[in-house]
């Protein structure tokens, strides 16, 4: 070969090197222009409802959320809201105050399709408010007697 048709050769490899890296960086570009539309309709519409989960995420969402909590600046209302209708729920009237405690499924004990107080946290609202979180919450709940 001479040395001209070296030279072109050389330069049409050169060339097809350049439109492959424009290929690879469209294709790049490409792929994170569509990764970026995801996340915004993920994030955008994705319904976080408790009562749309599996179990082992609603049990992690109830865990991580009842973590946060605190005494008194959580309603009733807020907990129906936010956490959805508890797995197990009690209530009653004593001395005209309502009690109310709301389980919480946030651990696996035994896999046989029923949930267990075991298996819950539960909440005790006085009038609409939290009062008490975990086995306290139930153990004042059961004290209390009723008229």
């Amino acid at each position: 070969m001479n040395r001209y048709a070296n030279q072109q050769l050389i330069q049409y490899l050169n060339n097809i090197e350049k439109k492959m890296n424009k290929k690879v960086i469209f294709r790049i570009l490409l792929a994170l222009a569509a990764y970026g539309v995801f996340v915004l309709l993920v994030v955008n519409f994705y319904d976080d409802n408790p009562a749309n989960m599996k179990w082992e995420d609603r049990e992690a969402f109830n865990r991580q959320y009842i973590a946060k909590l605190k005494l008194d600046e959580f309603t009733f209302e807020q907990a129906l809201e936010s956490l959805g209708s508890p797995d197990i729920t009690e209530a009653k009237k004593v001395d005209g105050t309502n009690y109310q405690v709301m389980f919480y499924r946030t651990q696996h004990v035994k896999s046989d399709g029923i949930t267990t107080q075991e298996e819950c946290t539960p909440l005790l609202f006085t009038d609409g408010q939290l009062t008490a979180i975990g086995n306290i919450a139930y153990e004042q709940f059961t004290q209390m007697k009723p008229l």
